[in-house]
């Protein structure tokens, strides 16, 4: 199947050969590779660990524990956790670094190890290079029987990520339960089944319908949080004459709503809605990848702050924030990264400041959606072959287009007067991701697949 390394951790399929997927022998390597480069860098000895309901998840813990505890590590385990609460945590703890293990919004085969740094935020580029040589090189030392680590497992973790959410200021638990919002939530049978249905009580919200929220990792439906992943709670949420869904991915670092008609918010617009309410508080500049929407930049401008666009990927989009010292961040996908409570995609703090701006708008959640700028998204992709050479292919492409306005920090964006298209290599699987955005759908669309074709066509 697939074993993927990148600087951000290791993914893979489970079962198979070692090498080649994700498997125990490989599970060990890797986590004493994050151990060696601990140990090398003088970081510490605490790593926490959390992990998503998936099948694989309590075999591949109890891997990752065993081999840090033979490096001499000593493990906080939070066991059942979201990757928001484990970034938390690590800091918190005082500890040296964090994994959580999770293939996030990936099938139920796949599984990974997340690796953060001291602060509960993902480990540079730099120093995923750095791991990546000690993983292949072999040269991890297990320490002797006198040295060996500890396990330590905390719970009520969940709970307390809880609590530092509804402390801040800009969350209004009052105002919400005012509203008596009645709530349909799909957990897709991960932690996000423990911690939204538990955030939205102790938010006011007493009408909340549970689907799939049984930790149980038994994925009811491809767990992306996509439209065509989500047509029952788009069916429940208008049965139930709901003011809203809510759903998650199996780490519950990515959020996207349903509206009361049982169509999608859009996960694009989660962070737009994040932001224009923080912007009203306080204005600012804002950040997401390149392959996010255009909306973002229009209600920055808006409330008169300044839009940057990153390279893809969190720890990208957390470096440009704290480079512009944005007020929000995040990515297209649903990811809402809030300084105001910590560096890393939260969709705790995405739902309570979402429920916030929705009760303080007194209005439903398609009559939010439509006072922000309208665009839709066409998303794409080419199937890579062996042989096939990325950067001359972007290179042609580049050239192309040299007239317009071309982005290079990640793969080649190509900015029009009213849309765009990116096209960028896949840092998890080997494919070119081609996304596009315009006015319409068939807008957007048709121009995914013209670029599709003249990418084609310089192979």
């Amino acid at each position: 199947m697939t074993l993927i390394k990148s600087i951000s951790g290791f993914r893979g399929t489970i079962g198979g050969k070692v090498g080649d997927n994700l498997t125990p022998l490989d599970t060990v390597k890797f986590s004493a590779a994050f151990a060696t480069w601990l140990q090398q860098k003088n970081m510490g000895n605490t790593i926490v660990i959390g992990r998503d309901a998936r099948i694989s998840g309590e075999m591949i813990s109890n891997l990752v524990s065993s081999t840090l505890v033979g490096m001499g590590m000593n493990v906080i385990d939070l066991g059942l956790s979201t990757t928001p609460t484990v970034e938390m945590a690590v800091p918190d703890l005082k500890a040296a670094a964090g994994i959580i293990l999770t293939a996030s919004h990936n099938p139920a085969q796949w599984n990974a190890l997340k690796l953060l740094n001291h602060k509960g935020e993902f480990i540079s580029a730099q120093d995923g290079k750095d791991l990546l040589e000690i993983a292949d090189s072999d040269t991890m030392v297990f320490s002797e029987v006198t040295e060996l680590g500890t396990i330590k497992k905390v719970d009520g973790w969940i709970e307390k990520h809880i609590d530092l959410v509804l402390a801040c200021k800009e969350v209004n638990a009052d105002l919400i339960k005012s509203k008596k919002f009645k709530v349909v939530v799909d957990g897709v049978n991960s932690t996000g089944g423990i911690a939204i249905p538990s955030l939205l009580k102790r938010l006011g919200v007493e009408d909340v319908v549970e689907l799939y929220c049984t930790p149980d990792g038994h994925f009811p439906h491809n767990p992306e949080p996509l439209a065509e992943n989500l047509t029952e709670i788009s069916k429940i949420v208008r049965e139930h004459k709901a003011d809203l869904g809510i759903v998650v991915d199996p780490d519950v670092d990515r959020l996207c709503f349903v509206m009361e008609n049982g169509e999608m918010f859009g996960e694009e617009y989660t962070l737009v809605a994040v932001a224009d309410y923080l912007l009203g508080l306080t204005p600012g500049n804002t950040v997401s990848n390149l392959s996010s929407t255009r909306a973002l930049r229009d209600v920055t401008e808006k409330h008169g702050g300044t839009y940057t666009a990153s390279a893809v990927g969190e720890v990208n989009v957390v470096e440009k924030m704290k480079e512009t010292n944005a007020v929000i961040g995040g990515e297209g996908n649903g990811g809402v990264i809030w300084p105001g409570l910590h560096y890393g995609r939260d969709a705790l703090a995405g739902v309570a400041l979402f429920l916030t701006h929705l009760a303080q708008k007194n209005c439903s959640i398609s009559e939010l959606k439509s006072q922000y700028p309208h665009y839709e998204m066409s998303k794409n992709k080419i199937e890579l072959k062996p042989g096939m050479d990325i950067p001359s292919i972007l290179s042609k492409m580049g050239e192309k287009y040299e007239h317009e306005n071309c982005n290079t920090i990640d793969g080649l964006k190509i900015e029009f007067a009213e849309e765009w298209v990116h096209l960028r290599p896949s840092n998890t699987e080997p494919i070119i991701r081609i996304y596009a955005e315009s006015k319409s759908a068939e807008k957007a669309h048709n121009l995914t697949e013209k670029i599709k074709a003249e990418v084609l066509a310089v192979v």
